[in-house]
């Protein structure tokens, strides 16, 4: 049975493709089901930016759809970027100008308030065209600087370490950061839905 990913970005894919592997699946990105085009994502929260991205693969395919949106809320800055974490710089700005923009918005923020929660709400779309969503969340701190190379269109990897961890996500592993991540925590509840199917 095929399961389409309504994504074109290749470190989110890794993730998901990790998380749900187990699965008696085909996992397919859009790039791979060959689906042009993309879900336009003008929702005002995490769920329905995802039923949105997983709708439209559902439309292109009839098949099995899922997608995910991903929050940043930085505790010092009201909340922001939330829901706009990916844009908060500008439309199409590349994910090291997206971590430019936030160490400078934070640049007079002491060390001990960095603080940061990331949410991701994860969307099932059924063939019947039913759909089930599943949200998890971590908190964390933002770094003055990157502690690394970003991993590819994640703008927040090198500067974001999670409470009791001396890692940013982009020193870890697929596997750790799936362990303990907001898209880990969803994704996990994905899959034991989709397991009992």
């Amino acid at each position: 049975m095929d399961l389409i990913l309504s994504t074109r970005n290749p470190s989110k894919a890794e993730q998901i493709k990790a998380l749900l592997g187990h699965l008696p699946l085909r996992i397919l990105t859009l790039d791979e089901a060959q689906i042009r085009g993309e879900a336009v994502e003008d929702g005002t929260t995490l769920e329905e930016n995802a039923y949105k991205k997983a709708h439209y693969a559902w439309l292109c395919t009839g098949k099995l759809s899922v997608a995910d949106d991903t929050g940043l809320y930085i505790d010092a800055l009201g909340g922001q970027p939330g829901i706009h974490a990916a844009r908060w710089a500008g439309r199409g700005k590349t994910a090291q100008e997206i971590m430019e923009h936030t160490l400078h918005k934070l640049r007079h923020v002491l060390p001990a308030d960095r603080t940061a929660t990331f949410k991701t709400v994860a969307m099932v779309v059924m063939p019947d065209g039913g759909r089930r969503e599943f949200a998890g969340e971590v908190k964390g701190t933002l770094l003055a600087t990157p502690r690394c190379e970003l991993q590819p269109n994640m703008p927040y990897s090198a500067i974001f370490v999670p409470d009791g961890q001396d890692k940013v996500w982009a020193q870890m592993s697929v596997e750790e950061e799936n362990a303990i991540s907001h898209r880990g925590k969803a994704f996990a509840q994905l899959r034991k839905f989709l397991a009992e199917l």
